[in-house]
């Protein structure tokens, strides 16, 4: 269940010589002082003006402005809210091309200081539209290794979302089938981890016998950030076909003793690495307790993203060296495609009644898989967020999503991460020393 992307989507400036040529102009024309700065302000709204008109790209002298001048700056003022309306309106190539013409305006601003912050203020203040922020973050998270220096704007812009998407300042609501259908719909486009494929689908998920909670910030308070998906249960459980079957009457909670988060989406792609998913879940947590306390555990069914692209890159000697199996080492030993090959075997024994020897043998490179680490981190995503929050690989489960996209990415395979309140700090701990947290049936794996 992971903290996935939404499936739809949506340096410094002119050189400082440019900018003296403006003030030479003034001196030349024999103008007081006084006089020069606004002619300035309105020559520069006159270029900008040029290039709305006549579908021109703006000039960076223009949009240096936009870095330099105070907030209170009218002209500069002026400028951003053209900007702010042009972008809107662009389409893909001309949204790049903008931000391109953003980055050369400010290149050459040294010191830099909180000039690209200004910027984004400036920005956000005229348009008065923080989804224009969030999205202006996704398109240069799309173009940054296509245009040079937008990794720099795209850092600051983070380091601003952060602020604004403080926790502190989230609202969590309860979305159940009496919210609003405007509400609903926005679930069922953006869930990224099972596809919602109804309205009846969508009303199983949202049952009496279910939660579902999103995270709201109320500046976008129609749009839920991050949601999660909850069921019930009195074991931990073993597979997704069963947990989302729109056909699956509902339950009372009275013998409710798990619950199971099965699936957390992020919404907005410019929000991703803004950590506060982990707050949802001790949120939602919290929320589960004062309603249901009954319950005794809490634990994920998730996906396992990057497993069948790490498989399928193994060498015959690395598959060999995690299997255990005489003749399926010494075979793997001998082929350099071991990894590609156990790939199409694992998928296909996911469909079938799969040898217990294959299946363990699947379990096995999962269970190794999950607990590499690069860089001190998870190599799989989910593992990173539910590690890092200070989860526990509690279970690995065999032929628990059967559907195209589980056999594509896990051969079918999902897990079980445990979230124990009193445990969560030092299992974080074991992990930033290296050693994630694993159950005695992964480490017997």
């Amino acid at each position: 269940m992971p903290i996935a992307d939404p499936k739809p989507s949506v340096r410094p400036a002119g050189s400082a010589g440019a900018e003296g040529a403006v003030q030479d102009a003034g001196d030349r024309s024999g103008a007081p002082a006084a006089e020069q700065a606004p002619a300035r302000a309105g020559g520069l709204l006159a270029r900008l003006g040029r290039w709305l008109e006549r579908d021109h790209l703006p000039d960076p002298d223009a949009l240096r402005a936009l870095y330099e001048a105070s907030l209170t700056d009218g002209g500069a003022n002026q400028l951003a809210r053209q900007w702010a309306e042009r972008y809107r309106a662009a389409d893909a190539d001309e949204r790049r091309s903008l931000l391109a013409c953003l980055v050369r305006a400010g290149v050459d601003i040294e010191p830099r200081g909180d000039r690209g912050t200004r910027l984004f203020r400036r920005l956000y203040a005229q348009s008065d539209r923080l989804e224009l922020m969030v999205e202006l973050r996704a398109d240069m998270l799309r173009w940054r290794n296509q245009v040079a220096g937008l990794s720099v704007l795209e850092q600051e812009l983070a380091a601003l979302l952060s602020n604004w998407f403080d926790v502190g300042m989230l609202e969590l609501r309860h979305i159940n089938w009496d919210s609003p259908a405007s509400l609903l719909e926005k679930l069922i486009r953006y869930e990224a981890v099972h596809e919602i494929r109804s309205w009846d689908d969508m009303r199983r998920r949202v049952a009496a016998d279910r939660r579902c909670y999103a995270f709201f910030h109320p500046r976008m308070s129609d749009v839920p950030l991050i949601f999660v998906e909850v069921a019930f249960d009195g074991q931990m459980a073993a597979d997704v076909q069963s947990l989302i079957d729109p056909a699956r009457p509902v339950d009372g909670l009275d013998k409710a003793r798990w619950a199971i988060f099965y699936s957390i989406s992020n919404t907005q792609r410019g929000l991703r690495g803004i950590s506060f998913g982990n707050f949802l879940l001790k949120r939602v947590i919290e929320e589960l307790l004062d309603e249901l306390p009954q319950l005794k555990s809490f634990a994920t069914l998730s996906p396992i993203p990057g497993f069948a692209d790490w498989l399928g890159r193994q060498s015959g000697e690395a598959i060999q060296a995690l299997l255990k199996d005489k003749a399926e080492r010494q075979a793997a030993a001998a082929d350099a495609e071991a990894g590609a090959r156990w790939l199409e075997r694992l998928r296909a024994a996911a469909q079938d009644e799969a040898p217990e020897a294959v299946r363990r043998s699947g379990l096995r490179l999962a269970a190794h898989y999950l607990t590499q680490l690069r860089d001190g981190e998870p190599l799989d995503p989910v593992a990173r967020f539910h590690l890092g929050n200070g989860a526990r690989i509690e279970r690995l489960n065999w032929a628990a999503d059967a559907s195209v996209r589980g056999l594509e990415q896990s051969c079918g395979m999902m897990v079980n991460y445990l979230y124990e309140p009193e445990q969560l700090d030092e299992n974080r701990a074991r992990l930033a020393a290296g050693k994630p947290r694993v159950s005695r049936g992964v480490q017997w794996l």
